[in-house]
């Protein structure tokens, strides 16, 4: 995306520190190589301590990875200024962390909740360099010295970088405005947020009934920003709603340039839910994406499909987790409960390896044992079912299946069959964020 520069006035720091003395520097730039080899360490704990402590920040994983790609860039950035004296008004804005402005304005997150993130990594920053100046066991005058110069550079950068940051919010902001879709926005968060929303207005203003049955859709299209990127979303929702046959027009509003909810109105007759349907009734080669929730009535059911549906859209876009199908819905196979696990990678994680023992490794051998006995799970348990869809012998499958249980018996922990199932269902829909290494 890019991004017009900010004027030079609006760059510039108010206060830049003075010239320091050359032990001053030399410390700090001893500091800053220390920094230097924590960095993905600061910047993870920084990221979880923000997405933790700030509503709104990390509410999806696509949103939580900008968040760690900007803190990411600032975190880089004051090392840089620290290990090369550079001074902050020679410096130009992170790139992620100006984009992950761009998202929280398109989104309508306060302002406010950016600006705490700038002043809860100050202060994170600041408590880790003060614990590095601790261990050096300086003279008490260098380092007040020490602390000085860094408390003024940080401070310096913060006061830059928020300015920054909040010009490029500001200015999106008024650009968002005028997107098709964007003034139903409130009203939509409203109707989901308010314990008491007024639905008249609602309806007044949006022409969609709440009295029907309701089913959310979740739209979005990974990679770089193309201009026809919100009118193609809104042309697959309009698609889907005239495949399924709903009573009238779905309402779609954009949440980010890369974004859209939507939800189809339906009478008394649920439609098709079934993720295989869904992919044969809508062209989704352009690369699109699509998170279904379950049919529901009335304003719940309006606010309840739409939470399955961000439940399906949270599996589906986990970092680093292997490509998801097309359509990924609620009622699939494992999601529901997969998108309650995924919250805590690191809980998840631990127990799938527990619950799998050596099936749970990395491992081309293990994959093929996960994924037969998955399947003869799937087909209740019967080898010859699972012959027929993995097209093996059945004396093959017996045999992976009897190796796929014997290698979750070295798991310390006896579990039944269950656990293991959903153990491996969240394998299939995480892949590595959940396996061990084994190299």
């Amino acid at each position: 995306m890019t991004v017009s520069p900010l004027p030079p006035a609006q760059r510039r720091p108010s206060r830049v520190p003075a010239m320091a003395d050359g032990d001053v520097v030399a410390i700090l730039a001893d500091i800053a190589r220390t920094l230097k080899s924590r960095e993905l360490e600061i910047t993870a704990g920084m990221s979880a301590l923000m997405a933790r402590e700030i509503e709104n920040l990390g509410e999806d994983p696509q949103l939580a990875e900008t968040l760690e790609a900007s803190v990411h860039g600032n975190v880089s950035t004051v090392i840089l200024v620290l290990a090369n004296d550079i001074p902050v008004d020679h410096l130009q804005p992170p790139t992620a962390a100006i984009e992950y402005a761009l998202r929280l304005a398109q989104r309508e997150v306060p302002s406010n909740s950016l600006v705490r993130a700038y002043h809860m990594g100050q202060n994170e920053m600041l408590r880790i360099c003060y614990d590095e100046i601790d261990r050096r066991a300086l003279s008490a005058p260098l380092a007040l010295a020490v602390i000085k110069r860094l408390t003024g550079i940080i401070y310096s950068y913060i006061d830059w970088i928020t300015l920054a940051v909040f010009d490029a919010y500001e200015a999106e902001r008024s650009r968002w405005s005028s997107f098709r879709g964007s003034v139903r926005s409130s009203t939509v968060h409203a109707v989901l947020s308010t314990d008491t929303p007024d639905t008249a207005s609602f309806e007044a203003e949006t022409g969609y009934r709440l009295s029907r049955t309701h089913l959310a859709l979740i739209l979005w299209r990974p990679g770089p920003e193309q201009p026809s990127t919100l009118h193609l979303l809104d042309t697959h929702a309009r698609a889907i709603a005239r495949g399924l046959h709903a009573e009238s027009p779905p309402i779609v509003t954009a949440i980010d340039r890369h974004t859209a909810w939507a939800w189809l109105p339906f009478g008394l007759r649920e439609p098709i839910t079934k993720t295989t349907e869904l992919c044969s009734m809508v062209d989704l080669t352009d690369g699109t994406r699509l998170a279904v929730g379950l049919p529901g009535e009335g304003l719940g059911g309006f606010r309840r499909s739409h939470q399955q549906a961000r439940a399906a859209y949270f599996v589906a876009t986990v970092p680093g987790a292997p490509p998801p199908p097309p359509v990924v819905g609620f009622g699939d196979p494992g999601v529901a409960a997969i998108s309650l696990l995924a919250k805590d990678l690191d809980s998840a994680r631990a127990w799938v390896q527990e619950v799998l023992g050596e099936l749970a490794d990395d491992t081309d051998q293990a994959a093929i044992l996960r994924h037969t006995l998955s399947t003869y799970y799937a087909t209740s348990e019967s080898h010859v079912h699972t012959a027929q869809i993995l097209t093996l012998h059945r004396n093959t499958v017996k045999y992976r299946v009897t190796k796929a249980i014997e290698a979750t018996r070295s798991s310390t922990v006896p579990h039944d069959e269950l656990d293991i199932a959903l153990a491996l269902q969240i394998c299939r829909l995480l892949g590595a964020r959940v396996l061990r290494r084994t190299t």
